[in-house]
């Protein structure tokens, strides 16, 4: 459920005053009547790409092939 409908579900029908919905919610009594007044919509952000997450087996592979790496640079110094 929204924000916005939990603060007009309170106001509307639970009757709650704006001051107790302010001091629940940490927005202004402003803030809570704009919200009220103008029939706001739910803010929709974009939510960032995030990179894949490597399986334990790649994790392994991963960690393996620096091993080796490190055991084969040993030999050149």
């Amino acid at each position: 459920m929204g924000f916005l409908s939990v603060i007009r579900r309170w106001a509307l029908r639970d009757k709650m005053p704006i001051r107790e919905i302010a001091r629940r919610t940490g927005l202004s009594r402003n803030t809570i009547k704009k919200y009220l007044r103008e029939d706001a919509v739910e803010p929709r952000f974009k939510t960032p790409s995030r990179p894949r997450f490597q399986t334990h087996n790649q994790n392994m592979k991963v960690a393996a092939r620096a091993i080796a790496d490190r055991k084969t640079l040993g030999h050149l110094s």
